[in-house]
């Protein structure tokens, strides 16, 4: 009788047997197989997440997710090592995980709408990286200059018109379009035209984008992971330059000695993966909680 079915009925039927037998299979059996070896001694603290516990047994992070060390403001506390820049949610969100999505060519900001309640405008990847230098220069105590940026903080762009098109003949007037009026250009002059800063509603589109590089040493004190954030936006690494940058002020902070401080960072370097993968880091989450024990 059950070959007096329909072939359309036949296939579906058997399509039907394959969802059924392959949903248990891999819907069901092997992520409980998964579950059931990352539940195994030795893996089950890492497939929970890898929570990081203080003495009273108090979750106080993940050794995989960073965090922010910084007050209510958002100003660092100025005892613990600072992490790196996240552009995930309000920082470091695990449910909002992500990256600017800004890159090389993001040179120019967009200025705010006077009209517009609220408007702070956009910052370009140039801007912020310049600003967050200049911020952690200030903060640490060294020169935070670094190539393309001006010494207030953003990117060193100007927009030079010319007499011809194509951007040939005389120059006729040059704009610093990240410094907003009534602001004072980085430069007074270039290619003997007085520069203007820049009013919102001015097109400058037209002109030529020129980047000044400036005379900022070619490798800056301030380190690149300190200024960018990572592509999810929850590294909870640093490099061993940005953390031995901090050494000073945190040992300030905490009234011990710079070297007892810079040592307990050399301990905290893990080398490459398998020897040869990526570059060496620093947990930050890890390293406070050491410089805590050293009370």
């Amino acid at each position: 009788m059950f070959s007096r079915v329909p072939v359309w009925i036949r296939q579906h039927l058997a399509a039907l047997r394959a969802i059924l037998v392959f949903t248990i299979l891999l819907g069901l059996g092997y992520p409980l197989l998964v579950l059931a070896i990352a539940q195994l001694p030795g893996l089950k603290d890492k497939a929970d997440g890898s929570f990081v516990r203080d003495a009273r047994g108090t979750v106080a992070g993940s050794s995989l997710i960073g965090q922010s060390f910084t007050d209510d403001k958002g100003n660092p506390i100025t005892k613990y090592f600072q992490s790196r820049p996240s552009a995930a949610g309000g920082g470091y969100d695990p449910t909002a995980t992500s990256a600017s999505n800004l890159g090389p060519e993001s040179i120019v900001d967009t200025l705010a709408d006077p009209n517009v309640t609220d408007d702070s405008g956009k910052q370009s990847l140039l801007t912020q990286v310049c600003a967050r230098s200049v911020a952690i220069g200030t903060l640490e105590g060294v020169d935070g200059s670094r190539p393309n940026c001006t010494p207030g903080g953003v990117g060193a762009v100007l927009s030079v018109f010319y007499d011809q098109p194509g951007y040939q003949g005389a120059v006729t007037r040059v704009v610093s379009v990240n410094e907003e009026c009534p602001a004072a250009p980085f430069i007074t002059s270039f290619a003997g035209v007085k520069v203007e800063c820049h009013t919102f509603g001015d097109d400058v589109s037209a002109g030529k984008l020129v980047v000044v590089r400036g005379d900022a040493p070619a490798t800056p004190a301030v380190p690149a992971d300190a200024v960018t954030a990572s592509g999810s936006g929850l590294d909870p690494d640093i490099s061993p330059a940005y953390a031995r940058l901090q050494v000073n002020r945190v040992a300030k902070a905490r009234g011990l000695d710079p070297a007892v401080v810079r040592a307990l960072v050399d301990d905290h370097v893990h080398g490459r993966a398998v020897g040869f993968l990526g570059e060496p880091t620093v947990n930050v989450l890890n390293l406070n909680r050491a410089l805590e024990r050293l009370r």
